[in-house]
């Protein structure tokens, strides 16, 4: 670690550990974890039944017996409960509360794209994209300072390349499509059954999605759930929002066609700005 690592308070880590830990994996979450090789990462989540995002992670495959689940936003206690209904007679074990997480702005020697550097007591992984390096530290004890400016300036960063960050009231709102997970290859439609797969698959196949992610700037605060018009017409809801060097930004679901022309929310303007590559792995 070169650079100052900060504290991400509200990241968390949930671990699955067992001999069938990549088996409830794969059959519980959205992306595609057999194809996942040891000590490497894909982005993921949890969806309801009816296809809804509960909650984003990076999943990252120490071994067949040991997967890291770094939640973003999420209550690691409740989604453990929530999770634990459905282990059954499954030889894996939910585990929380074990490790701390932090950032840092910089390169790691190890860790790049879905590969994961993993050192003694510690675990980097690659969450750089266009415009940045950034590392993000997994492990327990980790000497992390309390950075408020570093953890906005995170913050901003997912958003600007379209990594939601759903707080408690926009979870279980939002399919994958209509948050453009496909950005992040964070969900499979060919890999097999898995809570609401059948409406994430038809969705694809059938070409029915209707509304995707867009990124705004705002010269007011924003909060998620705030609506947004057109011209006095209903275009969309704000879901994730940032607060970085006094740029207000916002991550919004809106409809793919027609395009909104005037966006605003509670009177104020939106500002159309591009969302950044590079993030997927």
């Amino acid at each position: 670690m070169q650079q100052p690592v900060f504290a991400l308070p509200d990241h968390h880590v949930a671990t699955l550990r067992g001999r069938d830990a990549m088996a409830f994996a794969q059959a519980q979450f959205m992306s595609d974890v057999d194809a996942l090789a040891d000590g490497h990462w894909q982005w993921s989540g949890w969806l309801t039944p009816k296809g809804r995002v509960i909650a984003l992670f990076a999943l990252l495959k120490i071994d067949a017996e040991t997967i890291h689940l770094v939640l973003h936003d999420t209550d690691p206690g409740d989604f453990a409960a929530q999770l634990q209904r459905f282990v059954f007679r499954s030889k894996v074990a939910i585990e929380t509360g074990a490790m701390d997480v932090g950032g840092a702005f910089e390169t790691h020697a190890e860790a790049e794209g879905a590969r994961a550097g993993i050192t003694p007591g510690a675990i980097a992984l690659d969450f750089g994209g266009e415009g940045g390096a950034r590392a993000l530290w997994i492990g327990q004890q980790l000497q992390a300072g309390d950075d408020a400016d570093a953890r906005d300036r995170w913050t901003a960063f997912d958003l600007v390349h379209g990594l939601p960050r759903l707080v408690a009231s926009q979870t279980g709102q939002w399919t994958p499509q209509q948050l453009s997970l496909e950005r992040l290859r964070a969900y499979s439609v060919r890999k097999g059954c898995y809570p609401g797969q059948e409406i994430v698959a038809r969705t694809h196949f059938l070409g029915q999605a209707k509304r995707g992610l867009a990124l705004f700037e705002c010269d007011a605060p924003l909060e998620p759930g705030q609506a947004i018009d057109d011209g006095g017409r209903s275009a969309g809801t704000i879901v994730a929002t940032a607060n970085a060097a006094g740029k207000p930004l916002a991550l919004a679901v809106l409809p793919l066609d027609p395009r909104a022309t005037a966006p605003a929310t509670e009177g104020h303007r939106l500002y159309p700005a591009e969302l950044r590559g590079g993030f997927a792995r």
